[in-house]
């Protein structure tokens, strides 16, 4: 059987994945929530709002602000909208989910449930895990615009599914490799962004690259022994889906936690910070999460802590982030 993609969201992310399928050849059904959204990208082949620099074939989209038309007609579905709206979507289709291949391409966690989204899937929407994969980076959606050479991991427990998504998605300058490890790789694409933010926080403060190498190689060491924590099994937090996301996020202009945590060590409020910004910052959401996941053992995660401290707690940050110095080696 052809297999009938689907990409719910038509953010950033979500463009450039319509992107890399198109490359294939591969006829996508693309949600857009907005009407007028939808009739843009139906008009002029380019999505208004991001990545307004690609332009589509229009025989290769179908366009759609149905979400139920557009899942009706796949039978692998991409979730790529930002975890806080994603279980309002997911509740239009639950009745259509049952037999789908669902693959997340979120960061984060819902904050509805406190879990990650194939852990969501699984217990609320009864997916089978076999039936569940992960597209992760390292990998910005604006790279992918300007079609630079960029990295994806796709991680599924069913093998088959997984090479056939890495084949759709790969291109001249898009390389994919393929991973069994789908619970460390999705807890270790909701920590990256959290340690980008206290990356961000630590510029905005006026803290060197000296510092700054120093600030991440310990997040390496503390995302090693998170993930280990929840999900043991053979891995090697130096591959890319691991370190590597975690590298471009703490360090690109494009990182929108990253910015998010430089406008908090500048001296905006959170509230301000946010709501400044055009785009969700999934690691706001996962730093509750993750803090919840080792509350008990909180010294351990220092630099997690001191997160949760200053996004939920109203802590200083210059004085938290002080104290941080004195913690990492």
């Amino acid at each position: 059987m052809n297999n009938t993609y689907a990409v719910l969201g038509g953010g950033s992310w979500g463009t450039a994945i319509v992107k890399m399928l198109c490359e294939n050849n591969n006829i996508v059904n693309w949600y857009i929530r907005n009407e007028e959204d939808v009739l843009f990208v139906k008009k002029k082949g380019r999505n208004s709002k991001y990545l307004q620099s690609v332009v589509f074939d229009k025989s290769k989209i179908n366009p759609s602000s149905s979400i139920r038309k557009t899942v009706s007609k796949s039978n692998i579905i991409i979730l790529a909208i930002p975890s806080p709206f994603l279980d309002t979507e997911l509740k239009k289709i639950s009745d259509l989910l049952k037999g789908k291949v669902l693959f997340s391409a979120l960061k984060g966690v819902i904050p509805e449930s406190h879990l990650i989204v194939s852990e969501h899937l699984n217990e609320f929407y009864k997916i089978p895990f076999s039936k569940i994969g992960i597209i992760t980076g390292p990998c910005h959606a604006e790279e992918v615009a300007l079609e630079k050479l960029s990295y994806l991991t796709v991680a599924c427990k069913n093998v088959i599914n997984g090479q056939e998504m890495a084949n759709s998605l790969m291109s001249s300058y898009i390389k994919v490799k393929v991973s069994k490890d789908t619970m460390g790789v999705e807890y270790a694409a909701m920590l990256k962004n959290i340690y980008a933010i206290v990356a961000g926080i630590c510029h905005g403060l006026g803290y060197g690259d000296n510092f700054q190498s120093v600030l991440i190689s310990s997040c390496v060491r503390e995302m090693n022994k998170f993930v280990y924590k929840i999900y043991k099994t053979n891995r090697d937090i130096n591959d890319s889906e691991y370190l590597g996301d975690l590298l471009v996020t703490c360090y690109s202009s494009f990182s929108r936690n990253r910015t998010l945590g430089n406008m908090i060590g500048k001296g905006y409020t959170l509230k301000a910070a946010i709501s400044e910004m055009s785009m969700i910052s999934e690691g706001y959401y996962a730093t509750k999460n993750a803090f919840e996941l080792i509350e008990n053992d909180f010294r351990e995660f220092n630099i997690i802590t001191s997160a949760y401290e200053i996004l939920y707690q109203n802590s200083n940050p210059k004085a938290t982030i002080k104290k941080l110095t004195y913690q990492l080696d």
